[in-house]
C-alpha cells in the first residue's frame, strides 16, 4: 500500500537528486535532435528570490519540460546579472567587497531556485561579474570599436558632486541626487557610446517580423525609436536682436502646416543660441542654470512647471518679413531631441497653449473640425489636436493638414536664406539616441581603453584581456574607486610604451545582459564570446525560441539585445542571426493585499485573517487589528511579500508552481492568497490519492486497448481530448487553460472510477491509461508529484524521460453533435444528431422534438435554416 498522504518534504529532494544524478537537464550541443532554446530573463543576485521569480521560472520550466518530452534537445540555462550599483552600495555601507557580497547572494538564491525543481542546465551557469565572462564582453567592445559601432565624444550629463558620479535622468529628484541629496550639476563629460542610431531604421522595420512578440511591446519599441517625417526649417533671426554671428534658427517639425499658428520659439538652455545670449545677460544665465537642475527625465519634464525666459531675440516668419516671434529659453525643450528648438503653435498643442496663456502670447486657431465655422471657431482651455481643415493660414485655408504639409514644404524648399541655402528640407528623424554606456562606478565591466597624452585613446590589445577589476578596493572616498586606486589605472601605452592611464569608467550593466543569451550557447569557449555552431549555414541555438520576462524590460533591455545581435553579426561573432528572440512572453506580476497596523506596514506572515467577504478582518498575534489595504505588487516597502522558502517548506514547490500557473492568465497579474495556495495543495493531495488508489487496484497496461464499454469509451475520449487540449495550450503559453483541463480530467477519472462497479469492458484499461496520461500531463507543472505518481503506478524510469503522450485522432472526434435550436430568434431547445448527419436529417430530428412540436402547433414552419455545426433556426 502506498502512503495515504503525499509528503513533498521527502519526495521533492529525492527526485531532484535523481534528475541531477541522471544528468537529465545537461544539454549537449552535438545532440542530433531538433534544438529548442527556452530562456527566462536571468536574475540580479539581490540575496533572496521572490514570488515573481517563482512565477517566471515556473512558466519557463513548463515549456522546457514539455519540449523535452516532445523530442527536442532543449537548452534551458541559468546565470546571474551580477554587476550593478546595489552591490557597490552594500560594499560601502557594510564594509565588504562587492564581489563577496554578490557571490554570497548567488549561493543563497541558487539554493532557493534548486528547491523549485527547475529543469535547468546548471553546467552552463555564469555570473556577468566573472572575468571569464567580461573578458569576452571587452573583446566585443573592441571589435565593435573597430567596426565603427563605438564612439567616444563629449556629452552633457547629470553630475552628483557629492557621490561624484553620473546619474541617470530618473535618479535626479527635484534637481537633487537621489542618494546624496546634493544639487545636481550639468557637466560636459567625454563618454563612450554604442552607435545604436546607425541601426534605427533596421530595428524599426524588423519589428514587423516579430510575430510572436506581444503587440504592446512592439508598439513601445516603435515609439521609443520614434521615426517621424517632417521638415527642417531655417527661421531667419532679426539681425537687430540676434547675437553677433547668429543669423538663423534651425527647427525640425512634423507639423509645418501649422506655421501660421506660430506665436513663439522655444530653445533648450544648452542650445548654442541660448549660451551665446547668456554671455551678456546674467538673468538669462541664471535661468539656464536653474533649468539644468530640474532633471531631464520624461517624468520630470511632464510634472515640472513650464517656465520660459524671453531672450529678446526675434525670429522672422518665413512667409512674412514683417512678422517676428519672440525666442524663449524654455525648461521643457531638450538638446537631446530634434535640434533643441521648437516653434510653438498653441492652438494645436496643449503644452504650447499652457505656455502661451502663461506669458500672454497670441493663440491663433489654424485647424478646426470640418463642420465648424471658421469665423466663430476659437481655442478655449484645450488645444485642438484632431484632424480637420486649415483656417487662418492664408494660402493654406481649406486644405487638409497633409495637403498643407506638402504645400509648405514645396514653397520653402524653393526659398533661400541669407547664405543661399534652402529655407527648408524634408527630413526623417528618430527619437532614438545613441546608447551612453559610461558609468563612473567600480562594480562593472572595465572599458578596455588606454589614454595616452601622445597617442590619444588606444584599444587594449586582445592579448591583455581581461582587464580585471582590482581585488583591493576602498569606498572611503566619494566617487569611483578606480579613479583613486593607487595602482590600477597606471599602465603603459600599447602604441608608444610611454606611461598612460586606463579608462576608469565601467560599462552600463545593460551591456552585460545584452548578449548573455549568446554566451549560454557555449560558455566553455575560451577563444570566442560564443560559438557560431553552423548548422545548414545558420547558428544552431539562436535565436532563442521562447524568451520570458517582465514588461518593464520591453524597451531598453530588449532593444539593446536586438542591437547587440546585429553588431555581433557585423563583427563575426554570430552568423545569420538578426533577431535574438524569436518568441517573447511578458508575464504579469504577483500581487498581494497590504496590511497596515499602528506601527506601519505589516507582512502577511504576521497577521491572521478572520471572516469572509466584506466581514474579513486582519489581526496580529497579540489581537491588534490591522487595516486591510489595496492589492499591490509585492514590494519590500509595503511589506506585502511572501517568502518562497516559507511556501515551499509548508506546502512544497509543486504547490507553489501549480498555483502560479493556474490562478490567472499568465500575462495578467496573479493575486497571491493563502486560500488559493491551500486549494492548490489540496489538489496535489487529491491527485496523489486518486493515482495511488487506482494503482493499488489495477495492473499496469499491457497490449492494445480492448473494446471499450460506453463509460470506458467516454473516459478514453476525454483522456485523448485532454492530451490534445493541454498540448495546444502549452504551445500557446495558455497555462491556466491547460490547468483547467487537467482539473476536468481528474474529476472525470474520479467519477468513472467511483461508478465502475459494473466493471464493463475496458474499464480497468481506460482508467489506468487515463492515470498514466494525467501524470504525464502534470509532469511539466508539478514534476516531483508526477515522479512519485509514476513510480506508484509501477512504471519504469523517470517520467521526466518519457515522451509526451500522443492522442488518438479517432478518439478526439465526437460521434454526435448537439446544436441549439431557435424559434423566431429565441432559443427553445437543443437537438443531438450524428456528427455526420445531413441537413435533411438535422431538420427531421429537430421537428421531431416534442418541445418544437408544441411551438409549431401542428403547423408547418415557414423556414428552417441549418448553420452547419452551429445552430438551427426555425421561422414560424
Amino acid at each position: 500500500m502506498t502512503s495515504e498522504r503525499y509528503n513533498p518534504r521527502v519526495s521533492e529532494p529525492k527526485w531532484q537528486k535523481a534528475w541531477n544524478e541522471a544528468g537529465l537537464f545537461e544539454t549537449r550541443n552535438d545532440d542530433p535532435r531538433p534544438k529548442y532554446y527556452v530562456l527566462e530573463m536571468f536574475p540580479y543576485p539581490s540575496g533572496r528570490i521572490h514570488m515573481g521569480h517563482v512565477r517566471n521560472y515556473a512558466m519557463g520550466d513548463v515549456v522546457a519540460r514539455y519540449k523535452r518530452a516532445k523530442g527536442f534537445n532543449v537548452l534551458h540555462p541559468m546565470g546571474w546579472d551580477a554587476f550593478g550599483l546595489p552591490a557597490e552600495n552594500a560594499a560601502r555601507d557594510n564594509k565588504v567587497n562587492p564581489r563577496d557580497w554578490t557571490y554570497a547572494n548567488i549561493e543563497t538564491m541558487k539554493g532557493q531556485l534548486k528547491t523549485m525543481g527547475l529543469s535547468l542546465d546548471w553546467s552552463r551557469e555564469f555570473a556577468t561579474c566573472d572575468p571569464v565572462y567580461y573578458r569576452h564582453q571587452q573583446k566585443l567592445f573592441l571589435d565593435f570599436w573597430k567596426a565603427g559601432l563605438v564612439e567616444r565624444r563629449t556629452a552633457k550629463v547629470n553630475w552628483d558632486p557629492v557621490d561624484q558620479t553620473v546619474l541617470a535622468n530618473e535618479q535626479v529628484i527635484d534637481g537633487k541626487g537621489w542618494r546624496s541629496g546634493a544639487e545636481v550639476e550639468q557637466r560636459d563629460l567625454t563618454q563612450w557610446f554604442f552607435k545604436i542610431t546607425s541601426m534605427s531604421e533596421e530595428l524599426l522595420e524588423a519589428l514587423g517580423d516579430l510575430e510572436r512578440w506581444p503587440d504592446k511591446v512592439r508598439t513601445m519599441q516603435k515609439n521609443w525609436i520614434g521615426k517621424s517625417r517632417g521638415l527642417m526649417i531655417r527661421w531667419p533671426l532679426d539681425a537687430d536682436t540676434a547675437p553677433q554671428g547668429e543669423s538663423a534658427l534651425d527647427i525640425y517639425t512634423t507639423r509645418p502646416d501649422t506655421i501660421f499658428g506660430a506665436s513663439f520659439m522655444a530653445i533648450a538652455a544648452d542650445h548654442p543660441l541660448a549660451l551665446k545670449a547668456a554671455e551678456t545677460n546674467p538673468e538669462l544665465a541664471a535661468f539656464c542654470e536653474e533649468t539644468r537642475r530640474i532633471g531631464t527625465s520624461a517624468a520630470a519634464l511632464e510634472t515640472a512647471e513650464k517656465k520660459g525666459f524671453d531672450t529678446g531675440i526675434r525670429a522672422v516668419h518665413p512667409f512674412d518679413d514683417s512678422w517676428t516671434l519672440p525666442v524663449y529659453v524654455a525648461n521643457f525643450v531638450l538638446m537631446d531631441y530634434g535640434t533643441g528648438a521648437i516653434f510653438g503653435c498653441p492652438s494645436g498643442d496643449q503644452r504650447d497653449l499652457d505656455f502661451a496663456r502663461k506669458y500672454d502670447l497670441p493663440v491663433i486657431a489654424v485647424v478646426m473640425p470640418e463642420d465648424e465655422d471658421a469665423e466663430s471657431f476659437q481655442i478655449g482651455e484645450e488645444a485642438y489636436v484632431d484632424e480637420g481643415i486649415m483656417i487662418n493660414s492664408r494660402f493654406l485655408d481649406g486644405m487638409k493638414p497633409d495637403e498643407a504639409f506638402n504645400e509648405i514644404a514645396a514653397r520653402l524648399e524653393k526659398a533661400t536664406v541669407g547664405d543661399g541655402q534652402p529655407m527648408a528640407e524634408r527630413r526623417v528623424q528618430y527619437r532614438l539616441r545613441d546608447w551612453l554606456i559610461s558609468r563612473q562606478r567600480f562594480w562593472g565591466c572595465p572599458i578596455p581603453a588606454i589614454h595616452c597624452k601622445a597617442c590619444g585613446t588606444q584599444p587594449v590589445p586582445d592579448s591583455e584581456l581581461p582587464i580585471r577589476l582590482p581585488e583591493d578596493v576602498s569606498f572611503d572616498k566619494p566617487g569611483n574607486p578606480l579613479d583613486h586606486h593607487p595602482e590600477w589605472k597606471h599602465t603603459a601605452c600599447p602604441k608608444c610604451g610611454e606611461p598612460a592611464e586606463r579608462d576608469t569608467d565601467t560599462m552600463d550593466t545593460f551591456v552585460d545582459s545584452s548578449w548573455y543569451f549568446a554566451r549560454f550557447t557555449d560558455p566553455w569557449n575560451e577563444e570566442s564570446p560564443t560559438t557560431l555552431n553552423y548548422v545548414d549555414g545558420k547558428n544552431g541555438w539562436l535565436p532563442v525560441n521562447q524568451y520570458i520576462g517582465g514588461i518593464e524590460h520591453a524597451i531598453l533591455h530588449l532593444l539593446y539585445s536586438r542591437f547587440f545581435a546585429r553588431a555581433m553579426k557585423i563583427t563575426g561573432h554570430l552568423n545569420e542571426v538578426a533577431e535574438p528572440f524569436e518568441g517573447l512572453f511578458t508575464q504579469g506580476m504577483v500581487v498581494h493585499e497590504t496590511y497596515e497596523g499602528p506601527g506601519g506596514w505589516v507582512t502577511p506572515a504576521e497577521i491572521r485573517i478572520e471572516g469572509e467577504g466584506a466581514s474579513r478582518k486582519a489581526f496580529l498575534d497579540d489581537g491588534t487589528q490591522v487595516a486591510i489595504g489595496s492589492i499591490e505588487k509585492m514590494s519590500k516597502s509595503k511589506k506585502n511579500v511572501v517568502d518562497p522558502d516559507d511556501i515551499i517548506i509548508s506546502y512544497g514547490a509543486d504547490t507553489a508552481r501549480w498555483f502560479m500557473l493556474s490562478d490567472s492568465p499568465p500575462d495578467r497579474d496573479v493575486i497571491w492568497t493563502e486560500s488559493g495556495v491551500e486549494g492548490a495543495h489540496r489538489f496535489v493531495q487529491r491527485i496523489w490519492r486518486l493515482i495511488t488508489g487506482i494503482a493499488d487496484a489495477s495492473a499496469t497496461l499491457e497490449g492494445a486497448a480492448p473494446e471499450y464499454g460506453p463509460k470506458s469509451l467516454e473516459l478514453a475520449k476525454d483522456t485523448h481530448k485532454t492530451i490534445k487540449f493541454v498540448s495546444e495550450n502549452i504551445e500557446a503559453l495558455g497555462f491556466n487553460r491547460a490547468v483547467a483541463a487537467i482539473y476536468t480530467l481528474t474529476n472525470r477519472i474520479q467519477s468513472t472510477w467511483n461508478d465502475g462497479k459494473a466493471q464493463e469492458a475496458g474499464f480497468q484499461h481506460a482508467c489506468r491509461q487515463a492515470c498514466d496520461v494525467l501524470v504525464q500531463l502534470i509532469a511539466p507543472m508539478m514534476p516531483h508529484l508526477a515522479e512519485e505518481c509514476w513510480q506508484a503506478l509501477g512504471n519504469d524510469g523517470l517520467v521526466a524521460e518519457q515522451a509526451w503522450p500522443q492522442f488518438d485522432p479517432s478518439l478526439v472526434v465526437d460521434d454526435t453533435l448537439t446544436l441549439p435550436v431557435q424559434v423566431n430568434g429565441k432559443k427553445r431547445a437543443d437537438v443531438t444528431v450524428s456528427a455526420e448527419a445531413s441537413q435533411e436529417d438535422i431538420i427531421a430530428a429537430t421537428l421531431a422534438l416534442d418541445v418544437i412540436k408544441g411551438y409549431l402547433n401542428d403547423q408547418a414552419p415557414k423556414k428552417v435554416i441549418v448553420v452547419p455545426k452551429r445552430i438551427v433556426n426555425i421561422v414560424v
